[in-house]
């Protein structure tokens, strides 16, 4: 299985499609110092995909999708946004990006709506077209309640949703979000999941990083594995998977069978 899951992470895109890929990497690698974050990855993303991005503390996800998207110089390789380079035509290629990391920084001493108009501005959007859109997004996140609250006071929910709308404003074709639903309540997370699945549905293209795997399992079509600093597996989640779950595959492949642990000593009856 990761054999054959591995070749399909190298092929352009699924069903012999010659569309460029949403996301393509190539021989990205990333070390600091004498620790190798990232080890030569190479990694597609077919058009029109929920992909997602697993693996455990460390694995190398967060630098991967850091250099993906332009925030992180890698020491070597590529990254293509539908075939235009991330860092010969940054520009370009962030046109067609949505972003949301971890951890993501904002203006705090701004609302909601503020930020989104002072993001929309920096963009070039035209000013009736980003009011519309503005409240739009303020709508669809649940935010218009919150109009006069400073994103300093935001929840950890309301955090997630206007970073979120911030990576959307645009109009971008294609989503790279780094553990979107972390410490965020049941209600905020639905409300989350319907956004995107209704911008897949639409054309759009999603990468999504998580350890949560039955969330990966919920949301995602396809599917990767890093460990190590390397992609382990991936293609088709059916495929990865085989006839087990997500979570017990990776478990299989990052640990292998020394996943069993012993109780502590202390603690058994």
């Amino acid at each position: 299985m990761e054999q054959a899951t591995a070749r399909h992470a190298g092929a352009e895109s699924p069903d012999g499609d010659d569309r460029p890929a949403a996301l393509r990497l190539s021989g990205l690698h990333k070390a600091f110092g004498a620790n190798t974050a990232v080890d030569h990855v190479d990694l597609v993303v077919p058009q029109g995909s929920f992909f997602g991005l697993v693996g455990p503390n460390g694995a190398g996800k967060t630098t991967s999708l850091s250099m993906a998207v332009g925030l992180l110089r890698p020491d070597e390789g590529t990254s293509r946004v539908f075939g235009v380079d991330v860092w010969s035509d940054p520009v370009g290629a962030k046109a067609l990006l949505g972003v949301l990391p971890d951890g993501l920084s904002m203006p705090e001493r701004l609302t909601g709506r503020e930020l989104l108009t002072y993001i929309g501005q920096l963009r070039g959007i035209e000013a009736g077209v980003l009011a519309g859109r503005v409240q739009e997004l303020l709508d669809v996140m649940e935010l218009g309640g919150a109009e006069r609250t400073l994103v300093v006071d935001y929840s950890t929910g309301m955090r997630k949703k206007i970073g979120l709308a911030t990576a959307l404003l645009h109009g971008p074709r294609l989503l790279v979000l780094d553990e979107p639903f972390e410490a965020v309540d049941p209600v905020s997370a639905a409300a989350l999941k319907a956004i995107l699945n209704g911008f897949v549905a639409g054309g759009g293209s999603v990468v999504l990083s998580s350890h949560v795997m039955p969330l990966v399992e919920q949301l995602c079509d396809t599917v990767a594995i890093m460990a190590g600093g390397r992609v382990v597996a991936a293609g088709p989640l059916a495929e990865v998977r085989g006839d087990t779950t997500l979570e017990q595959t990776f478990v299989r492949l990052v640990r292998g069978d020394e996943h069993t642990r012993k109780g502590l000593s202390w603690l058994a009856s």
